[in-house]
């Protein structure tokens, strides 16, 4: 029984991951925020150009400053494009290269592979095996990882700024409190900001080495104190005053994202008892009345019944999450 049922079951989870990847971006609703941004396109480039022509033989105000700093910023978001194997390994913490990673993912799928095709004893099923340990379990571990090391950022996060703001306060320069907080602040604040000091090192300023944060905790919260540096660096004011602020705002996100999580907590027990049920009604059928079930994996139309239902079971699942997941 194990021999023919357990090929299917890595076969539809081959399927479903393909299925996954293809329906994506519709389900996160990325294909139609590009299409609002190209439809705004015409209406937002007649609008700079409306404002070039009121701004001619005017003196650039602080607000003009200010206005052009966060262009130059946008821009230079939208100039990084889309992530790099680099990029995600950088945003996972890993000390590894990417002649490393894929040395793992060999051997992760090779593994796979070998134990599929011993467990099963069939040959095919090596290729879900290794389509599933190559491809798969290393981007899922990128992804585990940077989840963890972000959460773990936005824990600590707040705290250096309140420490940030106190120096500021007390007379002490910008560069200084960055110090104090590479020396004594918790991972992996302390080692995010170990890095902006190596980067002054080599010759580059506060603002460039702080902008660079985003590329390795890719948060928003990164990006506006980026942005908060730099507006303070090119147009003045008061900066320990607006990372008081900032500080703030990133603890209310906190308990929002945690009210959030707490009132999603119904739906998400409804959905996993939901997914739970049919592997459950399923064993205990087979517990009682074992020959009335094993035509599902014994017959040809029973085991392409079992895929079709793994299939659109994990699709189900799949849009039951997105619709119980947040983004504050």
């Amino acid at each position: 029984m194990l021999a023919t049922f357990a090929p299917i079951v890595l076969i539809a989870a081959a399927a479903a991951g393909v299925a996954y990847a293809l329906l994506y971006p519709l389900l996160s609703g990325e294909k139609r925020a590009q299409e609002r941004r190209m439809a705004l396109a015409p209406v937002m480039r007649a609008n700079e150009r409306s404002a070039r022509v009121a701004a001619v033989g005017q003196p650039r105000s602080k607000r003009d400053q200010v206005a052009q700093s966060l262009k130059e910023l946008e821009q230079r978001e939208k100039a990084r494009g889309k992530l790099t194997l680099e990029d995600k390994i950088l945003q996972s913490g890993l000390k590894i290269d990417r002649k490393k990673f894929y040395v793992f993912s060999a051997i992760s799928g090779a593994g796979l592979a070998v134990l599929a095709t011993y467990v099963i004893n069939h040959p095919f099923a090596a290729v879900p095996g290794l389509v599933v340990g190559g491809f798969g379990l290393p981007n899922w571990y990128l992804g585990f990882r940077k989840t963890r090391r972000v959460k773990a950022f936005l824990n600590e996060f707040p705290n250096a700024l309140d420490v940030i703001t106190r120096g500021l306060k007390s007379g002490l320069p910008l560069n200084d409190c960055v110090r104090i907080i590479a020396s004594e602040a918790a991972e992996p604040v302390k080692s995010e900001f170990r890095s902006m000091m190596d980067a002054q090192a080599v010759g580059l300023s506060l603002g460039e080495a702080i902008e660079d944060l985003y590329r390795r905790i890719p948060v928003p919260e990164a990006n506006y104190f980026g942005i908060i540096i730099t507006i303070q660096q090119k147009s003045g004011g008061n900066l320990a005053e607006s990372l008081a602020n900032m500080a703030k705002v990133v603890r209310e996100r906190r308990k929002l994202k945690g009210k959030v999580q707490s009132l999603s907590a119904e739906a998400k027990s409804s959905a996993g008892i939901i997914a739970c049920m049919p592997v459950a009604v399923a064993g205990i059928v087979y517990v009682s009345t074992p020959a009335y079930i094993e035509r599902l994996w014994q017959t040809q139309a029973g085991q392409f019944t079992l895929v079709g239902c793994a299939v659109w079971m994990l699709m189900g699942v799949l849009v039951m999450r997105k619709m119980i997941n947040f983004d504050v």
